[in-house]
């Protein structure tokens, strides 16, 4: 498929867009030598494997191969592939489409777009392949173990400015979570504070230093089980930290019933579809930019353990 500026890109393939990376100056005498350090957690017989079978592309069309001279400044594009992905028995439900814009309420377990271990397993995938259109983009993200709302493009000329609401925090966005309940904390409360990445690729903490993300936070009511008092509480980000939530909620003591990260890291491949991350994406609220009309979504998915 040659696109305006014409530069080749393969075409959408079982649902799956591919994968582009650029090739900057650097000692690497073959193209399959870049790829195998480059991306260090393929196995380099796969990234061979790939171009015998003539599934790595440079942006002319033309196909690489392994014994290929390494050439800077170049596009290369190729189909990222899991070799056991297994089945997530979750949907998706539409609950908006124009013609810019999809809604979508997404359960537990169930990542929104491809990424590690998940590629046909994620909304996007599922959606081009429902809909047969290659253009859907998420519009922002929420984590694979959290439920509810999440927005799609549908245009690409249009999808900045949906995208420049979250950038410009005009979203309201509402969630609910069920997590322990403390006696001796006052709320409402607003959590201000710095979040960034923890030493481990999948955690964020909080650190000294000028706040990069707000909360607000308040108790909806307090609920008992069996001889637990939990509290189900609505909370309102106004910021977009990684984990935001997650991690204002672990460091008042309060940490997310379900939660596989805060405080203690789960081992790897311990999800337990029994026990959800207590986390819903319940509302959200915007201007539509191209229409100026108001836009109100919820999700109809409740928390388990929510009355």
């Amino acid at each position: 498929m040659t696109q305006p500026n014409g530069h080749f890109v393969p075409p959408t393939r079982n649902g799956v867009g591919p994968s582009c990376v650029g090739l900057p100056s650097g000692p690497w005498s073959t193209m399959l030598d870049f790829l195998s350090e480059r991306f260090a957690a393929i196995p380099r017989e796969r990234w061979q494997a790939r171009m015998l079978a003539g599934e790595v592309w440079d942006e002319h069309g033309a196909t690489v191969t392994a014994q290929r001279p390494y050439q800077h400044h170049l596009r290369l594009y190729y189909y990222r592939d899991v070799p056991v992905e297994l089945p997530i028995p979750f949907e998706a439900t539409i609950l908006f489409q124009d013609d810019h814009l999809l809604v979508v309420d997404k359960p537990h377990f169930l990542p929104v777009a491809p990424s590690g271990n998940y590629l046909q397993e994620t909304v996007l995938v599922r959606l081009k392949r429902q809909l047969g259109i290659d253009a859907i983009s998420p519009i922002h993200r929420i984590d694979r173990d959290t439920a509810g709302l999440v927005l799609f493009s549908l245009q690409q000329r249009t999808r900045n400015a949906y995208q420049a609401l979250f950038r410009q925090r005009e979203v309201h966005k509402t969630y609910e979570a069920i997590a322990p309940w403390r006696a001796d904390l006052s709320l409402p409360l607003t959590r201000h504070s710095r979040i960034e990445e923890a030493g481990h690729f999948m955690l964020q903490r909080e650190v000294e230093g000028t706040p990069n993300a707000t909360t607000h936070i308040s108790l909806l009511e307090t609920l008992r089980l069996q001889s637990q008092t939990l509290g189900h509480y609505r909370l309102e980000p106004v910021t977009g930290q990684r984990h935001q939530l997650r991690v204002h909620m672990a460091a008042l003591g309060l940490a997310i019933l379900g939660d596989g990260l805060y405080p203690t890291l789960t081992p790897e491949g311990q999800i337990d579809h029994a026990r959800p991350l207590q986390l819903l994406a319940k509302r959200i609220e915007f201007i539509d930019p191209l229409s100026g009309v108001v836009r109100r979504f919820e999700s109809a998915r409740r928390l388990a353990l929510a009355p």
